[in-house]
């Protein structure tokens, strides 16, 4: 494995562990807001070339996370349905309204590559923020990053030593072989981890409910990984940036786990 990449591990994965376990609701909240800043910033930077993108829209909306656990409980649940029912229908408001302001030098693509932005990341990151709000927040968010990160460490080691069969030419360098492995890596995982947290915790998750939602979860993330394959190669890009040495930028690090993020929210509140 490459030693940058093994660094950068090394380096970030403590912090993570650090904030998601031991960081109130507030301050994972505000760390989500800055990932989504920096992936904002690199999606931004990649589709520049194609078109001009609302930013100052974009980055305003990742404002939204930080905020996501501020709303008052006593609000009813159909105010803050209301609230987030409006949410995309006032997106499309302002975007549309910056092409009337501006006369047009905003045109229809730039507000659609925005908008697509803005719903790809947000919405997805923000999962990751609901997931942690949940009860037991602090143990279930570690069912999606392990479904996403435990699939890419195992579709990556096997799939450079014994990788044959490519899967897609979105992503040329990935295999089948790879694929399959990361699905069994990430449960093989799971059930380590649902083990060591009931033994601890004394709770009763079903091995056999977190093995199917892994599983699940894993396919989804390495379409993700895919999808965001699919955007470089359309604006013809390596990596979103260098941000992080071996992984390429922020989006690079985290696309399987923002894809998986808002489907795990559904499948971890059941739990």
């Amino acid at each position: 494995m490459d030693i940058k990449r093994v660094t950068s591990i090394l380096l970030g994965f403590p912090l993570v562990v650090i904030i998601l376990t031991f960081g109130n609701k507030y301050v994972v909240d505000i760390f989500l807001a800055g990932i989504a800043l920096l992936s904002m910033q690199e999606y931004f930077n990649a589709i520049q070339k194609d078109c001009k993108p609302v930013k100052w829209l974009g980055y305003l909306s990742c404002l939204f996370i930080a905020l996501i656990h501020i709303v008052p409980e006593n609000i009813s649940d159909l105010a803050t349905h209301n609230i987030l029912t409006l949410i995309i229908p006032t997106l499309i408001f302002i975007s549309f309204a910056q092409v009337i302001i501006t006369n047009m030098k905003t045109n229809f693509k730039d507000i659609a590559y925005t908008v697509f932005g803005i719903i790809y990341i947000i919405t997805c990151i923000s999962s990751i923020a609901l997931i942690r709000g949940l009860n037991n927040g602090r143990i279930l968010v570690w069912y999606a990053i392990i479904a996403a990160w435990g699939t890419d460490t195992w579709a990556f080691i096997v799939g450079s030593k014994f990788g044959k069969h490519k899967f897609s030419k979105v992503s040329p360098k990935k295999s089948l072989e790879g694929c399959i492995a990361g699905i069994i890596g990430a449960i093989i995982l799971v059930i380590i981890y649902t083990f060591a947290i009931n033994s601890i915790y004394n709770l009763e998750y079903s091995y056999l409910y977190t093995c199917i939602i892994t599983l699940l979860l894993s396919v989804i993330g390495q379409f993700g990984d895919f999808a965001a394959s699919s955007i470089k190669r359309y604006v013809d890009v390596k990596d979103f940036s260098n941000l992080i040495p071996g992984h390429g930028g922020m989006l690079d690090r985290i696309d399987s786990l923002m894809f998986l993020a808002p489907f795990a929210y559904i499948f971890l509140n059941m739990m």
